[in-house]
């Protein structure tokens, strides 16, 4: 019987590991806490933002090499080590495109980790649905130099969107939620300043990341079409 149908884990190894991952991730949120608390202004940048604001990531990546030792869970510790520089990056106007370039990195690594079974062509169709009409807006606002490296990055994130979708579980909502983050990043710096921005992209980025992390306790969905 399909033990989902009983409300039973997935993995039988994963109940009796609740506890110690738990203790795992605890420097994590309360990184993630001391970052919305101490909130380091975006206009006085600084080393001290820096390691404040790229600390949960670089905790998530430190969980990972603790608890588990698959080669899925390594792609997934490069890529965040990967994300925190371009969290450190993207502190510093100058650096921007360094943040993409390490942010499209990221995204890379996170479509290899994913894999490509199932292949779920059909996801392709709302992928592009939700991404082309904005990219075309943002187009409309970028500054020259910006098109080509921005036009990657969202290459990279649909893309691993897509793969997030069909692998499924916390990679799914992981994914979901790495786009809703970028996405609001990039409408607020491109065309238009929105209200409680960096609330948004900082809780929905941070939610991300753990989601993807946790996808390394959890088997990929067995569908193949």
């Amino acid at each position: 019987m399909d033990a989902r149908k009983e409300g039973l884990p997935r993995n039988p190894h994963l109940a009796a590991q609740q506890p110690h991952l738990g203790r795992c991730l605890s420097p994590f949120f309360l990184t993630c806490v001391t970052y919305f608390l101490l909130w380091i202004p975006e206009d006085q940048p600084s080393w001290v933002g820096a390691l404040v604001k790229c600390l949960p990531v670089l905790c998530l990546a430190g969980f990972l090499r603790a608890c588990s030792g698959r080669d899925y869970s390594s792609l997934l510790q490069v890529a965040l080590l990967l994300s925190a520089c371009g969290d450190v990056f993207l502190i510093w106007p100058e650096a921007f495109l360094y943040g993409v370039a390490a942010f499209t990195k990221a995204q890379l690594l996170y479509v290899w980790a994913f894999g490509l079974r199932p292949l779920q062509l059909g996801l392709l169709l709302p992928v592009a649905l939700a991404s082309l009409p904005f990219y075309c807006l943002l187009l409309l606002h970028l500054p020259p130099d910006m098109v080509l490296p921005l036009t990657a990055y969202t290459l990279a994130l649909a893309t691993m969107l897509w793969r997030g979708l069909a692998r499924g579980g916390s990679a799914c909502w992981g994914a979901l939620l790495f786009t809703i983050s970028d996405t609001v990043l990039a409408f607020n710096t491109f065309i238009r300043p929105l209200p409680h921005a960096r609330l948004v992209v900082m809780a929905t980025y941070y939610a991300a990341q753990f989601l993807i992390s946790l996808s390394a306790f959890q088997s990929p969905r067995l569908k193949t079409n």
